[in-house]
């Protein structure tokens, strides 16, 4: 009789926990599908409170570059033969789309960009730069079925070489009325975080607190030179004076990981690279001890 109570109970315990996997919600699935994984050469930028935000919680700042850089011009026809300059731009906001028809969460952002271009008609503009390899008559086909709004224009070399600074697919340049940069974002965010901003840089009333911050590689990898501080690097115990010829260094010489960047460039741009890690720290501890304090006295002293 006991052994029969058992088996009884046995095969109930087994079926509730069979009805809680199949009523339960696979948030790690919803999760990976709404948001992109860091890519692994992403770069690193100061803690945003965009970075962690939700399509429920939307951030509760918005922070512009308070040292942007001019959108780097160019002169390109679209899919349609239309002529695209960005002289003819000045006076509105500007979102510089990089994506891809194979690209996963591209294709999810598009609706976003298509109620964004909708909404603020005349007063921004979006562009969409396809980094298809793809012939143009097959992104065309894409974009009219997608129903997208807003002009496309194939990727270049040209383009690539003034806008480098894209390690991962989507990737929007946020630039001002005036013309300049002031915000990247890697990846999918929600549509309130672009609704915020392009609000803020047209003067229209915002409900939430505009904070800047320094450019210093989270948009343009140059501007790496002005860093203070470097992920995974570890200034401490050097004096004021050490820490600038520090960051001299790494910002003269070259990361051997491949990647064609400077040390400092490295660490910012894929701070999980060994290599960029394993050089600043030798830096570090030759100028801490007295070594080397420039790649000419480095490359003298070998």
């Amino acid at each position: 009789m006991k052994k029969s109570l058992l088996l009884v109970l046995a095969a109930v315990a087994a079926l509730m926990v069979l009805v809680a996997a199949l009523t339960t919600p696979r948030l790690g699935h919803v999760a990976a599908a709404t948001r992109l994984a860091p890519a692994h050469n992403a770069p690193l930028a100061p803690k945003n409170p965009q970075d962690d935000a939700s399509d429920d919680d939307p951030p509760a700042v918005i922070r512009f570059a308070s040292n942007p850089a001019p959108m780097p011009p160019f002169l390109v026809s679209d899919l349609d033969d239309n002529v695209i300059s960005t002289a003819s731009w000045r006076g509105k906001v500007v979102l510089l789309n990089f994506w891809a028809t194979w690209c996963p969460p591209c294709r999810e952002e598009i609706p976003e960009l298509i109620e964004l271009e909708g909404r603020y008609k005349d007063r921004l503009q979006v562009i969409g730069i396809s980094e298809d390899d793809a012939p143009p008559e097959e992104v065309r086909a894409f974009a009219r079925e997608m129903g997208i709004n807003y002009p496309i224009v194939m990727g270049s070399n040209e383009l690539a070489a003034e806008y480098g600074d894209v390690p991962a697919l989507p990737t929007s340049f946020v630039v001002n009325p005036d013309g300049r940069i002031v915000q990247k974002h890697v990846g999918l965010f929600p549509i309130e975080v672009y609704d915020r901003e392009i609000r803020a840089l047209l003067g229209m009333p915002v409900t939430v607190p505009i904070e800047t911050f320094e450019d210093t590689g989270q948009i343009f990898l140059k501007n790496a030179a002005l860093a203070t501080t470097l992920p995974g690097v570890e200034f401490r115990g050097l004096t004021q004076k050490q820490k600038r010829a520090a960051l001299k260094r790494m910002n003269s010489e070259n990361c051997t990981c491949g990647c064609k960047f400077t040390i400092a460039q490295c660490r910012i741009n894929d701070p999980t690279c060994s290599t960029s890690q394993k050089l600043a720290t030798e830096i570090v501890h030759e100028i801490r001890s007295g070594g080397p304090a420039s790649p000419s006295a480095a490359t003298a002293a070998r």
